[in-house]
């Protein structure tokens, strides 16, 4: 009998699945992949260039990152920042005090314009090392400052350093709270030697201010001995006809501040008279930024009532948001009136970020971190990478003595509750582990998805935890800070490229104004640039480039940013090059560098130039320069040939400048600055003179051969990295 022939096993022809990768395999191999792409990410939006020394003087930390700056006016109500009434030796100072943490400032003001300002210093965080109370000194009502260094330094912490005179001597009370009391200091070598006087008073206070009023001496300060009186931000009073004491308790201690007892009951600075009326300066607290300053006008102050109302008092805000030194918060102010005549001066501490920005910073961050993390345990589970299975012996009860009955079934039950959630756990993975074919088309697609969510995850956590405040400062130069005026020409063809233009550059934080030339067309109206600057349009009557250099005497600054519309970089961009240029005010500081070489000159793009190693143009669609130089030089009588070449061309108006600059010096003219990142808008449009690179190029070298001809070469090749600081690598 003929046997049969063998059944093939079932599922033989079936296609065997390929085993899932292994746990460790997988989360290196993902783990891997999203560390790569953090660094990718930080590498592109978190473009590092090397600091210079006394660049960044003021390191953020857990208070945020405290500055102060000076104010001036005709009366304590109509106070402007520095920079908009005086001008320094650059034509646009701009000064604030960013060198250390803390804030608080007071100031002393006396002699011809002189003055000093002590401050809390705070060089570690506060729970090393407690604040120390330094000084900086101003010789000219304001508009420069040294700092001096520590003047008073105590083993607990210091704050709000109050300094006012009695008797021919200076006296200073800063906050000592952590002491427990409150004490007079004198100075023996003012500013720098200061001695105890007496202890004033065996209270917990802080933000303490002493005024003299209608004969008798008022200390006001906040007692935080009491449980909640912190918080809550309670004011008391006390008086005696001498600042040295004894000090009488006030009827109505605390004194509440109108009907309720606001935040804004502390004191935030020194109390001032303006017009035989008293005003006290109090911190009103806000929800998310912190204290702000509130003035309040004294209506009744005796030994046993206390009556005060808020007042208008608006200060110039800022409205460049994180860019400006003071756009989160302030809490103290001081104001005291010139003694040589009717100027008022104010010195006001601010931040940049709200409190506690960088806790929330870090929070969101590792809560994006943590939702990745398990995402990555997730997406294991599913492609079988890894068994959600937990073994029995991790929830099963321990034995105890027969003795403590109750204490094991307590043990029992929630063993029990614990292990029916473990199985439920493990239920769910066994439902959906091993669910996507990760060798299938559809489940390499669900798998690309996925991790293209991961990486998402990952970058946003990236950018809370390691992206820094958002903030993009300004740069000092020998401990001063500056503003520039943006100068960008353009016509209605160009219309949105302006809108994007005006609203990005005017939250950069040394931009003070924002000229616009307007070549052609019906100009826009103002309320259609939104703007946190100050916007000027300046209609031209002929459509020409040689308007980009015309004189304009309207110009605030000595420093102007000749900007292209269609060129988008970010605010750190220009503030490098702005410092570069207050190194180098007589160049042309800008971005893109060019070389002209040959015979006859030849003009080269950027990868040319480094190729050679060098360039000697700068292109003014992106260049700061000084305006007064620049275009007097440009509208003189020896360039007149060289203007009606631009207009006969409609080109070379930056290649004729670089021209004028070189005739002018046998060094170097030309300066360059590396930007992070820069997007040519032009290339997306159809109204850009450079829109066809060849032609473009073409004519620059007609004009090259042309100016040297009636201006001699340019300067020799300036080398690239040759700076030091790694900004021109």
């Amino acid at each position: 009998m003929q046997s049969s022939p063998p059944l093939p096993a079932v599922g033989a022809h079936r296609r065997r699945q390929p085993p899932a990768p292994s746990a460790p395999a997988y989360l290196a191999a993902t783990l891997s992949f999203l560390v790569l792409a953090a660094l990718a990410y930080s590498r592109a939006a978190f473009p590092r260039f090397p600091h210079p020394p006394a660049t960044r003087l003021c390191r953020t930390d857990a208070e945020g990152s405290w500055s102060a700056g000076v104010f001036l006016g005709d009366s304590p109500f109509s106070l402007k920042p520095i920079e908009h009434v005086t001008s320094s030796p650059m034509g646009d100072l701009q000064w604030r005090w960013s060198g250390v943490a803390g804030g608080e400032p007071s100031g002393d003001v006396r002699g011809r314009g002189g003055g000093w300002i002590p401050q809390q210093l705070r060089r570690q965080p506060l729970s090393l090392h407690p604040g120390d109370i330094a000084a900086a000194i101003s010789k000219d009502a304001g508009a420069t400052w040294q700092q001096l260094g520590v003047v008073l330094d105590e083993k607990w912490h210091l704050s709000y350093p109050y300094v006012f005179s009695y008797e021919n001597k200076t006296y200073m009370v800063p906050e000592s709270s952590k002491k427990g009391n409150l004490r007079l200091y004198y100075a023996v070598d003012f500013p720098f030697n200061w001695k105890l006087e007496k202890v004033l008073m065996e209270r917990p206070l802080v933000d303490s201010v002493v005024i003299n009023f209608q004969g008798s001496y008022w200390l006001l300060g906040s007692d935080i001995s009491s449980y909640g009186s912190k918080q809550r931000g309670e004011l008391c009073i006390w008086y005696s006809s001498s600042p040295l004491g004894p000090w009488n308790p006030h009827k109505q201690n605390p004194a509440h501040n109108n009907k309720d007892n606001r935040p804004s009951a502390r004191n935030g600075g020194r109390p001032f008279i303006y017009n035989g009326n008293l005003y006290r300066i109090g911190k009103d607290r806000g929800a998310e930024s912190g204290y702000n300053i509130q003035v309040f006008k004294v209506e009744v102050l005796t030994a046993n009532q206390y009556k005060e109302v808020a007042v208008s008092f608006d200060l110039e805000k800022p409205f460049k948001g994180r860019n400006a030194w003071n756009g989160a918060r302030s809490h103290h102010l001081d104001i005291q009136q010139h003694p040589l005549g009717q100027l008022w001066i104010g010195v006001m501490d601010g931040d940049r970020v709200p409190l506690g920005d960088s806790v929330h910073r870090l929070t969101v961050g590792y809560m994006f971190y943590g939702v990745a993390s398990i995402s990555v345990l997730l997406l294991g589970v599913l492609i079988g990478a890894i068994k959600c299975i937990l073994p029995l012996r991790w929830y099963l009860p321990h034995t105890e003595k027969r003795s403590d009955t109750l204490k094991t079934e307590k043990q029992v039950f929630l063993c029990h509750k614990f292990s029916s959630l473990i199985c439920n756990v493990n239920k769910l993975g066994s439902l959906i582990g091993g669910r996507i074919n990760y060798r299938g088309r559809k489940g390499r697609v669900y798998i690309a998805v996925i991790l293209l969510i991961l990486v998402v995850l990952t970058c946003f956590g990236t950018h809370f935890i390691f992206g820094g405040n958002g903030a993009e400062e300004s740069y000092p130069v020998k401990g001063r800070y500056s503003q520039f005026t943006l100068l960008t020409m353009t016509y209605d063809a160009r219309l949105w490229n302006l809108k994007m233009f005006v609203e990005h550059y005017s939250k950069c934080a040394s931009v003070r104004e924002i000229v616009v030339v307007w070549n052609k067309g019906r100009p826009p109206s103002l309320g259609e640039l939104k703007s946190m600057v100050p916007v000027r349009i300046r209609i031209e009557n002929k459509n020409t480039l040689n308007n980009r250099f015309n004189i304009d005497k309207e110009i605030k600054t000595k420093a102007v940013m000749e900007l292209d519309d269609d060129i988008m970089m970010t605010c750190d961009d220009l503030e490098r090059g702005f410092k570069v240029w207050r190194e180098h005010p007589d160049r042309i500081v800008g971005y893109y560098p060019r070389l002209a070489e040959g015979r006859p000159l030849e003009y080269r793009n950027e990868r040319y130039a480094r190729q050679q190693g060098g360039y000697n143009i700068i292109l003014t669609g992106a260049a700061f320069m000084d305006h007064e130089l620049a275009f007097k030089r440009y509208w003189s009588e020896e360039a007149e040939i060289g203007r009606q070449i631009v207009d006969s061309f409609f080109n070379c108006e930056d290649v004729l400048l670089n021209f004028l600059f070189a005739n002018e010096s046998s060094t170097s003219t030309v300066e360059y600055v590396k930007p992070a990142w820069a997007i040519d808008m032009s290339k997306f449009s159809g109204v850009a003179i450079s829109r066809n690179t060849q032609a473009h190029y073409h004519i620059r070298s007609k004009c090259l051969a042309i100016f040297s001809g009636i201006y001699g070469n340019l300067t020799s090749k300036r080398f690239f990295n040759s700076r030091g600081d790694g900004w021109d690598a």
